[in-house]
């Protein structure tokens, strides 16, 4: 995407966005309609709103339980499939692989179709793959019903900002936050109960996976009225500098992929001079972002703590189980870890918004990372909730390195291409992560290496953070 090298313009005058769009002529055609920046054509129905709110909700509560499911059965669903470790570890490397190739094309097919007919179709991909990955039988189609399954769940975790800058364009920080916490609440609870749920159901681990396709299902509804609703998505908001308020909504949104970028910067409340700033970013040369190192610190910070969390929601539960903790409790304490990122994905973003250099909060993080395995490694079953409570804030680099996304770029187009590359590269870099403990657990018949593989990971990743949040832009260094 084109960028602007110079700052974005901070009076820019409210009319400007109309004009732009009806003599922009090509460069229109490149850019979403900057109409839809402040509102909509024509007032939508209470009715409405309401319905998408709990459309929305609903989506967010479908975005994680495929993957904290599996985590809580995963030894279950081994010994029915005669899956190796090895195998399990490709299994979960599975979402970070989707996320980085089916992500990027929800922008496009948003454009084509509209975001709520996307959302709706990924809500329908959700519910098919969990019906089937259970009853086909086969490792093979297990792996390709969760890629189903994931594939819906990828370029809906990218659309759900989208959609709330489209119809709640004055509630933004609101909205994004109560689809937050429904995303941290679907993977608690999918972690906690899956395991209650399959004992209630005649202890069969097919219909303990299967029952949330149900939920999915429920989600389709809602959608279904936005099918026909074709208006374009936003555009990308500009970034603020030095970002004091940009992170709040950005870190509280569990959504990944080059719309969270945009996410962070519409949260800010900086859209007002934006639609000017993003049009001549539109006639710029395109921005070198592979040039600039705080772009690949950002990129390996969030790769490494996303290695982290998938390692963490596929295979906590058998580390605790195979210390001793009943399988009941390890989903619980996967419930637990989870959790942590509804509170601390609104404060953190907060606090980082108020410092010039988010570096301190990043080695906070780590350390708790550090402290946390070594809990593991000693004592898994004694300090298990210890562990988890300390896990669960490790965990909370996700908002943050969102936070930082949208403070490293002084133009709302920066923040895309930025937010852009360090996703979809750290999504990327994050797939060898799981499959990586898989083969050290199979090979070595226990959990010392892989335990010692998550706490090394840490150092890089407290390095690449402080790297990535020095007080500087990408346009300093490209």
């Amino acid at each position: 995407m084109p960028y602007d090298e110079t700052p974005a313009p901070t009076q820019a005058p409210p009319q400007t966005q109309t004009l732009n769009r009806s003599s922009a002529g090509s460069s229109a055609a490149r850019l979403p309609a900057p109409r839809l920046r402040g509102a909509v054509d024509a007032a939508p129905a209470p009715w409405l709103l309401r319905l998408i709110a709990v459309g929305l909700v609903l989506a967010a509560l479908n975005l994680r339980p495929a993957i904290t499911s599996l985590g809580a059965l995963l030894e279950e669903v081994r010994e029915g499939l005669h899956m190796s470790g090895s195998v399990a570890g490709v299994l979960t490397s599975v979402p970070p692989l989707c996320f980085a190739l089916f992500g990027v094309m929800a922008p496009r097919l948003a454009r084509r179709f509209g975001a709520g007919t996307v959302v709706c179709a990924g809500m329908a991909a959700i519910a098919a793959g969990l019906v089937i990955r259970p009853y086909v039988g086969s490792t093979a189609g297990f792996l390709a019903a969760s890629a189903l399954a994931l594939m819906g769940i990828a370029v809906s975790n990218i659309l759900m900002p989208v959609i709330v800058k489209r119809w709640f364009p004055d509630r933004v920080g609101t909205m994004t936050g109560l689809y937050s916490m429904a995303l941290a609440l679907g993977t608690a609870l999918a972690a906690a109960v899956t395991v209650p749920l399959t004992g209630a159901l005649g202890g069969n681990w097919q219909s303990g996976l299967a029952v949330w396709a149900v939920l999915a299902a429920l989600a389709v509804l809602p959608w279904i009225v936005l099918v026909r609703d074709r208006t374009p998505a936003p555009g990308p908001p500009a970034a603020t500098r030095p970002g004091r308020g940009s992170g709040t909504a950005s870190g509280s949104a569990e959504g990944s992929g080059p719309a969270a970028g945009s996410a962070s910067g519409a949260a800010s409340g900086s859209a007002s001079a934006s639609g000017a700033a993003d049009a001549r970013s539109a006639e710029a040369p395109a921005l070198r972002i592979t040039r600039s190192r705080t772009a690949w610190g950002l990129a390996c910070f969030f790769g490494l703590q996303a290695t982290a969390a998938y390692i963490t929601m596929g295979w906590m539960p058998q580390i605790f189980r195979d210390a001793g903790v009943p399988a009941g409790t390890a989903g619980v304490l996967l419930a637990v870890t989870m959790a942590m990122g509804v509170p601390l994905a609104f404060v953190i973003p907060r606090v980082a918004g108020r410092l010039r250099q988010q570096g301190p909060i990043v080695v906070v993080l780590g350390l708790c990372g550090l402290i946390g395995y070594t809990g593991l490694y000693l004592a898994p079953a004694a300090g298990a909730w210890a562990w988890a409570l300390l896990l669960g804030v490790a965990n909370c680099a996700f908002p943050l390195a969102l936070t930082m996304i949208g403070m490293r770029s002084r133009t709302g187009a920066g923040v895309v291409r930025l937010s852009a590359f360090a996703q979809s590269t750290g999504y990327l870099l994050s797939i060898p992560g799981p499959l990586l403990v898989g083969v050290l657990y199979q090979h070595s018949g226990g959990w010392g290496l892989p335990i010692a593989l998550m706490a090394g990971l840490m150092i890089p990743q407290m390095v690449a953070g402080v790297l990535a949040g020095r007080d500087r832009t990408i346009e300093d260094e490209c």
